[in-house]
């Protein structure tokens, strides 16, 4: 196996974690039970993207000047950061948990391939699209066996804007994903691309919080439960995912986290109680296929070209060294 197919597996295995790690935080959540939502999203990614950036600040300091020069492309990954988790809860508060989970998680491998093939112009190859389509019949496998144990939680008028909400929280993920990796093809370190990006995501999702965040410090217990969320699936889960993104695709990267809700399925299961029916398990299977579809090594006449982008805080600043940093989908 060359360099290239070790990168693009480190790539992977990191954004599995990643994916690992998120599927923590709806068990994690029940623990809190008089949090809301939104408040539980804001604490998370505005908190832990806060501490990403200050374990990042030596790094972001070293590239400010190519950060600064790229300040659109930070703006933009930022706000998509703030959107993400408002859009995301208020989706599944209006078209119902089920509904709102397939559209929101659902939609970003897809939404993310559209953003490369139209800004980068990178080519989807048959093996992505085999992989996003059985994990995409997974996911929606997976919640449909998780609802129908459940009163749908969704009110006939508000199906609509949840489902548009949710492809806004799928648009807002594939975009902070999409920015964040454009960064890091910039010459912009991972760590200082990330903990930019979230960063000033936390910022914005502040008042959110101060509105909505008062039960977290109502208890030991809630508080614990908001600072597991920042510290555990944000922080390190996002840490992970920025690892990733600077070795696979962005596309790739947002498809393997479909395996998101196989491990919250298992959780819930394992911990809260709940039961997960035949087609629940299908979903799992089909998920884990499209998993071994994206991750397996290519054999040598279709193998990948991509590269991974430089992890060193000393970013190449010539422009022959930022094209050498330039990326092309398999």
């Amino acid at each position: 196996m060359n360099s290239t197919a070790n990168e693009r597996l480190l790539g992977v295995a990191a954004v599995l974690i990643a994916a690992i790690l998120w599927g923590t935080t709806g068990t994690a959540a029940t623990f809190a039970p008089d949090v809301s939502a939104i408040a539980i999203g804001a604490v998370a990614m505005g908190g832990g993207g806060l501490m990403q950036a200050l374990l990042s600040a030596r790094r972001i300091h070293r590239h400010a000047g190519l950060l600064r020069d790229q300040w659109r492309c930070l703006f933009l990954g930022a706000v998509a950061v703030a959107i993400y988790p408002l859009a995301f809860y208020a989706s599944m508060r209006l078209a119902g948990v089920t509904m709102g989970t397939v559209v929101s998680i659902g939609s970003a491998p897809l939404l993310s391939a559209l953003i490369e093939y139209r800004l980068d112009g990178l080519r989807l190859t048959r093996r992505w699209a085999i992989g996003a389509g059985l994990g995409l019949a997974g996911v929606l496998l997976l919640c449909l066996a998780e609802g129908s144990g459940h009163v749908p939680t969704g009110t006939g008028s508000g199906v609509v804007p949840g489902v548009l909400l949710g492809l806004l929280a799928g648009l807002s993920y594939a975009l902070y994903s999409w920015t964040a990796r454009r960064l890091m093809q910039g010459g912009i370190a991972p760590r200082a691309a990330m903990g930019a990006t979230f960063g000033l995501g936390g910022l914005m999702l502040m008042p959110v919080l101060f509105i909505t965040g008062a039960p977290l410090l109502a208890s030991w217990g809630n508080a614990s439960v908001g600072l597991y969320m920042a510290l555990v699936p944000m922080l390190l889960g996002y840490l992970c995912f920025g690892h990733g993104l600077s070795r696979i695709p962005a596309s790739t990267a947002t498809t393997i986290t479909l395996f998101e809700p196989v491990v919250a399925a298992v959780l819930a299961v394992a911990i809260v109680g709940e039961r997960l029916t035949t087609m629940g398990w299908a979903g799992i299977v089909l998920i884990l296929a499209c998993l071994i579809c994206i991750s397996a090594p290519f054999k040598a006449s279709t193998r990948e070209t991509t590269c991974s982008i430089p992890s060193s805080d000393v970013a190449p600043r010539s422009e022959h060294d930022v094209r050498k940093t330039r990326v092309s989908l398999r």
